[in-house]
């Protein structure tokens, strides 16, 4: 009977070394292509780029000149001849024509204003791009570490049910005593517990995966992991002072935040272009209401900015620029240290990684072998079987984590950048 549990167990063992079985909707992704899926089915993207095309249209508008004004008035009514609409030489007609002649600049001051807007628009669908491209990246390595630990918890937890069972039907044939049947059980639980855990995460990366791709909520997305690639990474392939001069020039909320600065200094310009009142000129044609018969007549009119000077505005602009200012030295202040917590976050990864023993994931292999060697031989207990393949399963655990926190080290510093240093 014992050399029957040994052999379900070490047939189990046998499936760490297998792939996860297909499902009928799995998608195997590699990044590259995922990430070209992601820019071209994104809905978040493709909404903020309209509003990129608002912006534009907005230009077009600032550039148009104000329309003439055309008016024209006829006799309603005659006291005299006692009727409505006379004619002839009874009735009065008159004909205006005005435009409206903007002074200060303020068509051009709104043109600037409006090309600004663009750029900021453009800026934040990149800072977008930036930030959901993180979030696939990040989700997609974290996916696949998680899988790796969770094939090690499903075996695990194959090969306890499958001694439990076998224990279930030797219990109280003199075999296998009761409390090493609780033992194994308790065990057997307290996976199955971890293993729940561990899916949940599992299941929200690729949740949250499957909305930034854009697909159908039943697809299981399969990441394709260049793990060599992965492993030739290096932080010190670039200085501090590198990757600060890309931050500075490529990321977007840094841009944005100088974007803000100009625009509201274009905004102070309008607003005090907008104290010199418009001038409007005008034509008229009076037919017989003036003291000459067919009379033509010019004209001009302006506002006398005696009360409003529009300075209530103008002080609130300026302001709004004072505040811009401080916003963009906070942001720049932000990512600086962002990106050099980043890089001592990659070396401190990096330093961990190293430390592993390439040939420790092997030898612990052939420790597990001599283990179950000596488990049919009796040598060692099941117990003390199950502590070392416990201790197995944590290594695999560790190993996992310490790869994907290297690998995520290694993403924060592209995203802090704004560029793809490490893929």
């Amino acid at each position: 009977m014992l050399r029957r549990i040994f052999l379900i167990i070490i047939s189990l063992f046998g499936g760490l070394l297998l792939k996860a079985q297909d499902r009928q909707d799995t998608m195997r992704l590699s990044l590259p292509l995922a990430e070209k899926m992601f820019l071209d089915s994104n809905l978040q993207l493709l909404a903020n780029h309209y509003n990129v095309d608002a912006s534009k249209a907005l230009i077009i508008q600032a550039k148009l000149l104000p329309n003439p004004n055309f008016s024209i008035g006829h006799t309603l009514y005659s006291g005299t001849l006692n009727k409505f609409f006379p004619t002839g030489s009874n009735d009065e007609t008159t004909v205006g024509l005005s435009q409206l002649i903007q002074l200060a600049g303020k068509r051009n001051k709104q043109v600037l204003l409006a090309q600004a807007g663009v750029r900021l628009s453009e800026y934040q669908f990149f800072d977008l791009v930036r930030t959901l491209k993180y979030t696939l990246r990040t989700d997609f390595f974290n996916i696949y570490y998680l899988r790796q630990s969770a094939r090690v918890y499903d075996e695990e937890i194959r090969s306890l049910q499958a001694v439990s069972d076998a224990f279930a039907q030797q219990e109280g044939k003199g075999y296998i005593s009761k409390q090493e049947t609780i033992r194994i059980r308790a065990q057997l639980y307290n996976l199955q517990s971890e293993y729940n855990d561990l899916i949940n995460q599992i299941n929200d990366k690729e949740s949250e995966l499957r909305l930034v791709l854009q697909v159908k909520p039943t697809v299981y997305i399969d990441p394709e992991v260049d793990t060599m690639a992965l492993g030739k990474l290096d932080p010190a392939q670039y200085a501090l002072s590198t990757l600060v001069d890309s931050a500075y020039n490529n990321r977007t909320d840094l841009q944005i935040a100088k974007t803000n600065i100009n625009i509201n200094q274009l905004n102070y310009n309008y607003q005090k272009s907008l104290a010199v009142p418009d001038l409007t000129l005008s034509l008229g044609y009076d037919e017989a209401g003036s003291f000459l018969y067919n009379y033509y007549g010019i004209g001009a009119s302006i506002d006398l900015p005696f009360f409003n000077r529009n300075q209530g505005n103008i002080k609130s602009a300026k302001a709004q620029i004072a505040g811009a200012v401080a916003t963009q030295r906070s942001t720049q202040a932000t990512v600086e240290e962002n990106v050099a917590r980043a890089l001592q976050k990659a070396f401190a990864q990096q330093k961990m990684h190293q430390n592993i023993d390439p040939k420790f994931y092997g030898d612990f292999e052939h420790m597990l072998h001599e283990v179950l060697s000596n488990y049919q031989k009796r040598n060692i207990s099941i117990l003390d079987f199950l502590d070392f393949y416990d201790s197995y399963k944590e290594n695999t655990l560790q190993m996992n984590m310490v790869d994907f926190n290297r690998v995520s080290a290694f993403e924060d510093i592209n995203f802090y950048t704004g560029t793809n240093f490490f893929n």
